[in-house]
């Protein structure tokens, strides 16, 4: 049986680590450096990117991100590289799946460097392509991690609340989709099935965000740095990052994907969808009720929808629950990493079942 376990290069994790990068970017390469930066990061936090190469002497190339995962945006970028021999992607997650394909396309190093803590996608293999009018394109599989992963977790305490609290809901589901995944003995992203260590992981990264994510939340919410909010970074990034890539993905991203389908989710942000997920899965896999009622207290506790209404679709009628259910069991979906089939008519009525839940819990 092939397993596979797949990791960053290196996952860095320091106070202030942004006006470092330079030292950094020293592990990968000597020529210069392409940075790719979301332009309200470069606003706020432009002196500290640039201060180290400033310092050191070494060459750089600072473009804004132009808003859009794009081929044309990748392309614009690949324009521009001249001598750089590493691409480094400062932001969010479309800036930093961009950088990961530019630095693919021209066979570079990439470094990333997230400004929240928000999803789990920083470490992974793998970029969300778009068209110019961000319209889905395709997903872009590729051969490696990045080289670097780079968290300055002051940064992160200072961005929106909402964005740590959505990396909450969308690592939260890394353990449960992994159970899934070993109980039915899928195959994963990775090309093999999940190891000890990464159901491990996935483990920790339950654990973790149970014991820290309210303290975290409160932490976040004043805007400072605690051991709680270091360990919630690492647990939204690294832990659920090689948890859900390396064991694998089930119900709860498959529903995400599915109640895209309806517009009302479409201002709700991936994690957020992706919680409510957890919870349609819960019921699905008929979890027992203490620990489903634990699942919903926590969820209430750090601000994560636990109703229909909450993700924006209150007034969804069985029909519309019944596409977001034809989407969720679509082939390309993940929802066959279940250990059991599970039906449009199964996820409607699991949708349905979840939101009575968080009246009654």
């Amino acid at each position: 049986m092939r397993k596979v376990l797949c990791s960053p290069g290196s996952y860095v994790q320091q106070e202030g680590a942004m006006g470092k990068l330079a030292g950094e970017y020293a592990t990968l390469g000597t020529k210069g450096a392409h940075l790719i930066v979301d332009p309200v990061i470069d606003g706020l936090y432009h002196d500290d990117i640039v201060a180290s190469f400033e310092h050191d002497g070494i060459p750089y190339e600072l473009m804004k991100f132009g808003g859009e995962c794009s081929m044309e945006e990748i392309d614009r970028h690949r324009a521009h590289l001249g001598g750089s021999d590493a691409v480094i992607g400062i932001g969010g997650g479309k800036t930093l799946d961009t950088a990961k394909a530019v630095a693919y396309f021209a066979h570079l190093p990439v470094m990333i460097v997230p400004t929240a803590a928000s999803s789990d996608a920083p470490c992974s293999r793998l970029s969300v392509l778009y068209t110019p009018e961000g319209v889905f394109d395709r997903y872009l599989p590729l051969p490696a991690n990045p080289n670097v992963v780079l968290m300055d977790t002051d940064v992160i305490a200072k961005a929106p609340v909402r964005f740590l609290v959505s990396g909450l809901g969308d690592a939260f589901a890394t353990y449960y989709e992994a159970a899934a995944c070993v109980q039915s003995n899928a195959v994963t992203m990775t090309g093999g099935h999940a190891t000890m260590a990464a159901f491990a992981l996935a483990r920790l990264c339950r654990d973790t965000l149970l014991e820290d994510g309210v303290k975290a939340v409160a932490a976040a919410r004043a805007g400072v740095r605690t051991a709680a909010l270091e360990k919630i970074i690492e647990a939204n990034t690294l832990l659920s990052g090689l948890g859900f890539e390396s064991s694998g993905l089930a119900a709860a991203h498959a529903i995400h994907d599915g109640m895209t389908a309806l517009e009302g989710t479409h201002s709700m942000l991936h994690g957020e969808k992706v919680a409510f997920g957890t919870l349609a899965q819960l019921v699905l896999e008929d979890h027992p009720l203490e620990e489903t009622r634990r699942v919903y207290s926590f969820f209430r506790s750090v601000g994560l929808p636990t109703s229909l209404e909450q993700i924006g679709i209150g007034q969804a009628s069985d029909e519309d629950l019944l596409k977001v259910g034809e989407h969720a069991c679509g082939p390309d979906e993940t929802m066959g990493n279940m250990p059991f089939e599970v039906t449009p008519t199964d996820v409607a009525h699991a949708l349905r079942a979840a939101d009575q839940l968080g009246k009654q819990l």
